[in-house]
């Protein structure tokens, strides 16, 4: 498995995991904050440009479509983070807010945050056990 998959499946893993469980442990004050974002235009550009910039690295350094789940994985990842921050700088604010408010974030929070630490739980076992 080349390192930089490797590096990258550890990486996004323990991260996922981390932010996961801190929201987790943390749920109010973490729906009260990006509440809180959603309604601030300079925090959703500062959000967009940082994922913007960490998704097209993540594109530009490991664009690979073959050679197993991870490798794949870790793309996908890429893609998602690089068009999160697209959308989040080149979407309307009225048109991020509706987007939002149809996630039901506040409801649908531990499933949002479960995805993500099976997400992170996957990615960090498979790159540890290369």
């Amino acid at each position: 498995m080349p390192f930089l998959t490797v590096f990258l499946a550890k990486l996004i893993g323990i991260y996922c995991v981390v932010i996961a469980a801190a929201m987790l442990l943390r749920r109010r004050e973490t729906i009260r904050t990006i509440n809180a974002m959603v309604d601030d235009p300079g925090m959703i550009m500062i959000a967009g440009v940082i994922a913007l910039m960490g998704g097209i690295a993540m594109v530009l350094g490991h664009n690979v479509w073959t050679g197993g789940v991870l490798p794949i994985a870790v793309t996908v990842v890429g893609w998602v983070i690089a068009a999160k921050g697209a959308m989040l700088l080149l979407m309307p604010s009225s048109m991020l807010r509706r987007f939002f408010e149809a996630l039901r974030y506040d409801r649908f929070f531990i499933l949002y945050m479960g995805v993500t630490l099976l997400l992170g739980i996957c990615l960090a076992g498979a790159g540890f056990s290369q």
